[in-house]
C-alpha cells in the first residue's frame, strides 16, 4: 500500500466533508422558511467546516513536503486559485465568528446578509478548487 496516496486520500475526504459542511450548511440556513432555532448550531457546523478546510488544505501540502521535501510546485493560475481557496477560508472563519457573536444583535436582513455571504464564499472556495485541482 502506497501511504503517501493513503494520506492524500484520507486528507481528500476530510476536505470533501469540509465543503459539504460550509456550502450545505450555509444554504440550509437560507432556507426559505426561516428555521431561527437551527440558525445557531448551523453556524456552528459552518465554523467547523471552514476549520476542516483550512487544516485540511494545509494538510495537502504537509503530506508533499514530508515525502518530497518540498510544497507543492503549482504556478500561474492554481497559485491564483490557492490564493482565492485561502482568501476564502479567512474570510469565512472570520465571518461565521462575528455571525456566533454578533447574530442575536442584528436584524434579520443582516443576518440574511451574512449567510448569502457565507454561501457565496463556499461557492467560490469549492469553484477554486476545481482549477486548483486541474492548473497544478
Amino acid at each position: 500500500m502506497d501511504l503517501q496516496n493513503l494520506f492524500y486520500a484520507l486528507v481528500q475526504v476530510a476536505h470533501n466533508f469540509g465543503a459539504v459542511a460550509v456550502v450545505g450548511g450555509s444554504l440550509l440556513a437560507r432556507w426559505p422558511i426561516h428555521m431561527d432555532k437551527i440558525q445557531r448550531p448551523l453556524a456552528w457546523l459552518v465554523l467547523a467546516g471552514w476549520t476542516v478546510q483550512g487544516l485540511s488544505g494545509a494538510s495537502f501540502g504537509a503530506v508533499s513536503f514530508a515525502y518530497y521535501g518540498q510544497m507543492p510546485d503549482i504556478h500561474g493560475i492554481a497559485i491564483l486559485a490557492l490564493l482565492v481557496k485561502i482568501a476564502c477560508v479567512v474570510t469565512g472563519f472570520v465571518v461565521t465568528v462575528m455571525w456566533l457573536r454578533h447574530a442575536t444583535e442584528w436584524n434579520e436582513a443582516r443576518r440574511d446578509h451574512m449567510w448569502n455571504l457565507l454561501v457565496g464564499l463556499g461557492v467560490t472556495a469549492l469553484s477554486a478548487a476545481a482549477f486548483l485541482r486541474w492548473f497544478s
